[in-house]
């Protein structure tokens, strides 16, 4: 059983496997996180998919030197990491390698970044796979991931202006045959209006079956 927390944004934590795994761990300044940084108990991998202010690398730094645990992330940003003193692995967008015992691919993102270039995350663990896309438009090679690795629990971002919007993310959960989907990147500001209610909707309309997470900040789910 694994355990999924969402800290609002793209934030999350996966617990499975006796390992604690962060994605974009945004959370100071984030107005959806319910907590602060020194509540946050840190990780053994932290997942930064860009370097844009909104998606933590600076607090996984910050989470790393004190707290301990690994950034992981795109070559350049890797770099900029570890130059700021904190323990990271840089890789590219490839096949699967090994971090802390959890296997993690990176994956295309469509999107843009000023540090190198941004991604998603395959990370295969406790006999599931897991994608967390970062921040992305719908791209064809969402259809590759799903028929190479199927991953059974997708983070999606679903809010429109920067990234996909519902109609586009169910099309993407069509592509990954993906089974649950974790609602990322909607609510945060105004702009970002897609909701995971249209998603369920636009699922409906699609005539797929995917159990749709109604994730409140703060509050771990069993998946």
């Amino acid at each position: 059983m694994a355990r999924l927390t969402w800290f609002g944004h793209a934030a999350f934590l996966l617990e499975v496997g006796g390992k604690r795994i962060a994605f974009d761990p945004w959370i100071e300044g984030n107005p959806k996180c319910p907590i602060s940084l020194d509540d946050f108990e840190g990780a053994h991998i932290y997942a930064v998919s860009h370097s844009h202010g909104d998606h933590g690398l600076n607090d996984a730094i910050k989470l790393s030197k004190e707290k301990g645990g690994v950034i992981v992330g795109i070559f350049e940003l890797a770099n900029y990491a570890t130059e700021r003193g904190a323990k990271a692995v840089g890789a590219n967008i490839g096949g699967f390698f090994d971090v802390e015992g959890v296997e993690i691919a990176l994956t295309e993102a469509i999107h843009s970044s000023d540090i190198g270039s941004p991604v998603g995350f395959l990370v295969r663990i406790g006999g599931k796979t897991f994608y967390h896309a970062g921040d992305t438009g719908l791209f064809g090679g969402m259809s590759l991931i799903g028929d190479l690795y199927s991953p059974e629990v997708s983070m999606l971002p679903i809010g429109g202006y920067y990234t996909m919007d519902p109609v586009q993310a169910s099309l993407a959960l069509k592509m990954l045959k993906s089974k649950v989907v974790a609602p990322m990147h909607w609510g945060t500001f105004p702009v970002l209006k897609g909701t995971p209610e249209l998603l369920e909707e636009e699922i409906r309309k699609l005539g797929i079956k995917v159990r749709v997470l109604k994730l409140k900040p703060g509050e771990p789910v069993e998946i």
